[in-house]
């Protein structure tokens, strides 16, 4: 499957981000912890240099543990502060604040130089749709700031947040960039629910999915199935069918259901704790 989407709002995103970025004196970026690098924007390095960086590892209890371990380190080696979070439950939230002032430390310390103190941090908070930046905020604020949603691109417009007499954040829409180049980034992004399941055929992104958890996590399918992960990919999705009794009229098997069935189960963990991107690619 051909994985694309640009929708018009996020030009416009981007040229605000473009606008602000001189504004802030930190950016925090949201990565999913299950695709940390695919779920970045690479636009994000280029507005954000010279700023300091905290990169959250977001919905890192759907992920796998020892590969959370791996990414933080990845991450801290290219100079991010970094920590693993999961807005909705709020595992970490309590830590960024010593985070933040220990990225941030330089500016506050030029600050104190000048005469100037109490300066709150303007910290942009930034990440691809879908990747939990609106949960993320209200969590951290203790208080329903953001818009959210389970769909991309809830977010359309900026807002800044005033957390506390420290620090403001300022919230922007999720932008994705213009074209994936590498197609195995857009399909990591639809496995997440980043791509709009609407412009997807749901069976061929199962297809796709059963082929990267056979070989990563083979064990998946008979922990929650009752089935072997012998044969093709599409062998599975029909046997997933079979075991969830997802027919069509007579015994003619509902594959779409299936799909669907299987994608919800990875996308909210059932299928277990999965990282299907590794540091070492």
């Amino acid at each position: 499957m051909n994985y694309q989407w640009y929708p018009g709002h996020m030009t416009k995103a981007k040229r605000m981000m473009q606008e602000n970025i001189k504004l802030i004196d930190l950016v925090i970026e949201l990565v999913d912890a299950r695709i940390p690098l695919s779920s970045r924007n690479p636009d994000i390095d280029e507005l954000a240099k010279n700023k300091s960086r905290i990169v959250l590892l977001n919905k890192s209890d759907l992920a796998d543990p020892h590969f959370n371990k791996l990414w933080t380190a990845y991450f801290e080696a290219q100079g991010a502060h970094v920590l693993e979070i999961n807005s909705k439950s709020g595992a970490g939230i309590k830590s960024i604040n010593g985070l933040v002032q220990e990225a941030c430390k330089e500016k506050i310390e030029r600050d104190r130089k000048r005469g100037i103190v109490n300066r709150p941090v303007r910290a942009m908070v930034v990440g691809i749709p879908n990747v939990g930046k609106s949960t993320f905020i209200n969590s951290f604020a203790g208080k329903a700031c953001a818009k959210t949603g389970n769909k991309p691109g809830v977010t359309k417009g900026k807002q800044w947040i005033k957390l506390n007499k420290s620090l403001e954040l300022l919230d922007t829409p999720g932008i994705l960039w213009p074209k994936f180049e590498d197609q195995i980034v857009g399909m990591r992004l639809a496995f997440i629910g980043s791509i709009n399941d609407e412009i997807l055929i749901i069976e061929e992104l199962a297809v796709d999915l059963i082929k990267v958890l056979a070989e990563l996590y083979p064990k998946c399918f008979e922990e929650r199935y009752g089935i072997d992960a012998s044969g093709d990919a599409l062998d599975i999705l029909q046997k997933i069918a079979e075991n969830r009794r997802c027919f069509l009229k007579g015994e003619e098997l509902d594959l779409k259901k299936a799909a669907g069935m299987l994608i919800d189960d990875y996308r909210s963990g059932k299928l277990g704790r999965m990282t299907v991107e590794r540091p070492e690619e």
